[in-house]
């Protein structure tokens, strides 16, 4: 089957988002413009990693470009993004492997997230991640300004901070019944 790429430049929304309840909540990823929307599935982490490089990605593009580089320091209070995802919620695809790059030229940030291969799910790397085949793994790739950037990132690591307190011993997530502590020797805590 052919590849699906869901692109969007400068899109209307760009939002990492969840549902459920802390300890069972799905994230996901979530671009809309023009009354189409793409959603696609990841891990708690994978949206913790790529919040995490997107600052570092903008930071990095204001020292090369001497702070010439129309990207604001911290997210702009007027474009924070609150609510939550859209409807319908149609997960597209699973995210195996994501990239992140600069473009100097239009100066946006380009985000690639890539459906999960069958190499991904065997542990294997995928050696032929992000090539344009045309038979490759549907893919997500989104345009953002540096102020549509900082914001993702901000909701994102909003969103991932906001899961279940940790366990003052061992910082493990606590679940609402408790936990094992591995500090405590297994007792319930």
């Amino acid at each position: 089957m052919p590849r699906q790429v869901h692109f969007y430049d400068q899109p209307e929304r760009f939002v990492a988002g969840t549902v459920g309840q802390p300890g069972a909540r799905a994230f996901f990823l979530q671009a809309s413009a023009r009354g189409r929307i793409t959603s696609v599935l990841l891990e708690k982490a994978q949206v913790a990693a790529l919040a995490e490089r997107v600052e570092q990605v903008l930071d990095e593009a204001i020292r090369r470009s001497d702070g010439e580089a129309d990207i604001p320091a911290v997210a702009p209070a007027e474009l924070i993004d609150t609510a939550p995802l859209d409807l319908p919620l149609e997960e597209e695809f699973r995210v195996g492997t994501m990239a992140l790059a600069w473009d100097g030229t239009d100066e946006c940030l380009v985000v690639e997230a890539q459906a999960v291969t069958e190499a991904e799910e065997e542990g294997e790397e995928d050696t032929a991640a992000f090539e344009d085949d045309e038979n490759g793994p549907d893919l997500l790739r989104v345009r953002l300004s540096g102020a549509m950037a900082r914001v993702f990132a901000k909701r994102a690591l909003d969103l991932v901070a906001a899961g279940r307190k940790p366990c003052p011993f061992c910082n493990l997530p606590l679940d609402p019944e408790g936990h094992l502590c591995p500090r405590a020797n297994g007792y319930r805590r």
